[in-house]
């Protein structure tokens, strides 16, 4: 037997009032449905500090699902920073709506409790990734990006790599604040839109932006910058190696499969390849967090099945078993 018509209509309207209320607690919206990130609670880096070079004094907080954590992690990765910051990871805890750190550190079992020890006021809210000076009890920052900037310059062993070299600056620079807002914030722009016309136009600019992107690597290469790697790959690579995993199917970024993107794609392979790279990509870690905490996304909390990372990333199938 059908369902009266008057009652599927209330239902999608009573769902759809439920919908917009629990998508405000994932962002705030603008009026025309746009979605817009919060700032960062403590977004000032500043200078590095004189006890940079303390062994165990200071931490880096990271989240393996979380794409800003990431990128920090990636500039703490490849530049070798693990004898002068310790490095500390928080996990989701899906039905708490928090994050605990795993394992516990010092007796701190959340990343709340260590926001509080390190004296942030309470309405704080307590985010990945984060940088923390344990012995002066306090936030460094929080703001992935000014952290990209600190750890590009803190004390690392003779040779390591400079991710932000003066004759890529500038260019660098410029990339990344448009892949910030077009790119990194555009697949939530698409994913947390609240309209049809505030979703289009998140794709729209996305699009282009990886449009602009490919060109430059096929003009120019193998880097975003030329010769160079620089932080506005990694802002870039951290979204892009998370496409089709989440984006892609979760979020609505579908306008144009990444491989298409002929440029983009043999630049995110390489990168991926890179030792200190591949080692920071969980795809199992990324795909739990995201179908199963994202619940007005995915009301189900069904996490689906992909194909391996190394599969999508490279092309390349698995061997087929031998032969019995």
């Amino acid at each position: 037997m059908s369902l009266p018509r008057w009652l599927v209509a209330s239902v999608r309207a009573g769902w759809h009032w439920q919908w917009l209320q629990l998508m405000g607690g994932l962002g705030p919206a603008d009026r025309q449905g746009n979605y817009r990130r919060p700032a960062s609670a403590v977004p000032e880096a500043g200078a590095v500090p004189a006890s940079a070079d303390e062994a165990g004094r200071h931490w880096l907080v990271i989240g393996r699902s979380c794409p800003w954590a990431h990128r920090v992690w990636l500039v703490w990765s490849l530049r070798g920073l693990g004898s002068t910051l310790t490095l500390a990871e928080a996990s989701p805890d899906l039905r708490g709506g928090r994050w605990i750190l795993d394992p516990p550190r010092d007796g701190f079992s959340t990343l709340a409790d260590l926001y509080r020890a390190h004296r942030t006021p309470r309405q704080h809210r307590p985010t990945v990734p984060v940088l923390l000076d344990r012995i002066g009890e306090r936030v460094l920052c929080n703001d992935s990006a000014g952290m990209m900037d600190l750890l590009n310059r803190w004390p690392a062993e003779p040779g390591s790599i400079d991710l932000d070299p003066p004759d890529c600056r500038e260019a660098s620079q410029r990339w990344r604040l448009r892949l910030q807002d077009t790119v990194n914030d555009g697949v939530y722009r698409c994913g947390f839109a609240r309209c049809q016309s505030a979703y289009e136009q998140a794709h729209a600019e996305l699009m282009q932006a990886l449009e602009s992107a490919d060109r430059e690597l096929s003009q120019a290469g193998p880097w975003l910058c030329g010769a160079s790697l620089t932080l506005a790959d990694l802002c870039l690579f951290t979204t892009l190696i998370r496409w089709e995993l989440v984006y892609e199917p979760l979020f609505g970024c579908s306008g144009r499969p990444l491989w298409s993107f002929s440029s983009l794609y043999r630049w995110r392979a390489a990168l991926y390849n890179l030792p200190e790279v591949r080692a920071t990509c969980d795809g199992a870690a990324w795909r739990q967090h995201y179908f199963a905490g994202l619940f007005p996304l995915n009301p189900g909390g069904i996490v689906p099945l992909p194909a391996p990372l190394e599969q999508i990333v490279t092309g390349m199938s698995a061997p087929a078993p031998a032969r019995p």
